[in-house]
């Protein structure tokens, strides 16, 4: 089975974009994927900020990206980039972590001011870090992902149709041999 890992790197507990990211997630398993989330401020902090790759939870993490067939880089604008915690755990990463992973960058954010973040600070790094392909992506504004008060989110109806049309052109930028799981064509939104 096609292994896909959503990497988030929001340091909120209260993260719209974890939201989103969890909704991707469940698009993703439905459809036939090993889907896992790693939420990089849940691993030690002091060891991802001291940059100890030799750490077990570290390097646990790093095993868990390089097992993936594909990966989802999720982040919030900061500072009209992503975050510094997202930054310290991709710095932990050999040059070459992302070798031959195909990525989709989401990236949320309170202003439109933000939309070309994923091109300009994040995608560079990603290709620095060797992906085999980064898809195009996706911003979605803040307003745009309401928590719910039992757990999970509610996206506008134009956000989920956004976030699920980037989720598929992912699936279908996957390598050919690793597809296992229905086309996007045989899904409903």
């Amino acid at each position: 089975m096609t292994s896909i890992l959503a990497v988030s790197g929001s340091p909120s507990v209260n993260s719209r974009t974890e939201l989103l990211v969890e909704q991707a997630v469940e698009r993703l398993s439905v459809t036939g994927f090993d889907a896992g989330h790693l939420k990089v401020r849940e691993l030690p902090a002091a060891e991802l900020l001291s940059g100890r790759s030799d750490s077990p939870a570290l390097r646990a993490a790093a095993e868990q990206i390089a097992a993936a067939d594909g990966l989802i880089v999720a982040t919030p604008v900061y500072k009209a980039s992503y975050t510094g915690l997202l930054k310290a755990f991709l710095d932990l990463l050999p040059q070459s972590g992302l070798a031959g992973k195909t990525v989709l960058p989401l990236a949320t954010g309170g202003s439109l001011a933000h939309v070309l973040t994923i091109d300009y600070a994040l995608r560079p790094v990603l290709s620095a870090l060797g992906a085999r392909h980064v898809v195009a992506g996706s911003f979605l504004l803040d307003s745009h992902v309401e928590p719910l008060p039992g757990g999970g989110a509610q996206l506008r109806p134009e956000a989920e149709l956004r976030l699920f049309d980037v989720v598929d052109e992912f699936i279908q930028s996957l390598p050919s041999h690793v597809h296992g799981a229905a086309t996007p064509a045989s899904r409903s939104h």
